[in-house]
């Protein structure tokens, strides 16, 4: 696989998710080898102590495709994603959680959709295999970023996504940034969409999301977007003297 030839990048960030990271590269494998095309899977182990680390060096010595990327110490999910990007060789991105509540295998449906009028296409878990509680959570968190932010994404948190590269290469991101990846793609001038996707309840381990705390934090994220957002440069600039300039 040479660098300049990769058309796709799948990229999962995962911390403790050691009985998850198998059925994921084997989705993979399944979905995109017969397919043809020069892909590759990262998944970034962000600092797990479960194992995950040494089940995808296991795996990565079966699958030439599967790069395992490691952050030294536990720096959360905006983190590994970043290095995910940062790592990423391919033309177009995808996301998923390592968790497989996201399949993989709708990554093919999502890239289709992209076209020169269309950048990124975001994944609405229109029907969402969670508890009460979580889907209740889930609204009031959406409402709340739309009206802070002023936008109608339906699930900015939704990890199953596809870009254009071009949409966050070079992007600075901040922790917990991760949550607004289509306002910040909007921001850098880029067409998004957003179309629903499945959602399967987690077969394996535990979820990371904690209610309290994290509210807060993606409460003063929020904020930082809104600010963003708010603050922008937008202008229009002509050089006056570029006219004249063939004549000197």
């Amino acid at each position: 696989m040479t660098e300049n030839v990769v058309e796709l990048s799948i990229i999962a960030p995962a911390f403790n998710e050691v009985e998850n990271v198998t059925p994921l590269v084997e989705r993979v494998r399944n979905v995109f080898v017969p397919l043809g095309i020069v892909f590759e899977c990262i998944i970034v182990d962000d600092a797990s102590t479960d194992g995950t680390r040494e089940k995808l060096l296991e795996l990565a010595r079966q699958y030439r495709w599967l790069r395992v990327i490691s952050l030294k110490t536990n720096s959360g999910q905006t983190a590994a994603m970043d290095a995910g990007f940062r790592h990423a060789r391919g033309r177009i991105w995808g996301t998923v959680d390592a968790d497989m509540q996201n399949d993989p295998g709708e990554i093919p449906r999502l890239m289709a959709m992209l076209s020169p009028e269309i950048d990124m296409v975001n994944g609405w878990r229109q029907k969402r295999s969670d508890n009460v509680l979580r889907l209740i959570q889930t609204k009031i968190a959406n409402g709340i970023r739309n009206w802070l932010s002023g936008e109608d994404i339906k699930d900015s948190a939704c990890s199953l996504k596809v870009y254009k590269r071009e949409c966050l290469a070079d992007l600075t991101l901040y922790k917990g940034m991760h949550r607004f990846f289509p306002t910040l793609v909007k921001m850098r001038g880029f067409k998004v969409i957003e179309v629903p996707v499945s959602h399967h309840p987690r077969a394996h381990g535990v979820t990371k999301y904690k209610f309290g705390s994290r509210v807060i934090r993606a409460f003063v994220d929020l904020l930082a977007v809104r600010w963003m957002k708010k603050r922008r440069l937008t202008y229009v600039a002509a050089d006056l003297t570029a006219a004249s300039a063939e004549y000197r």
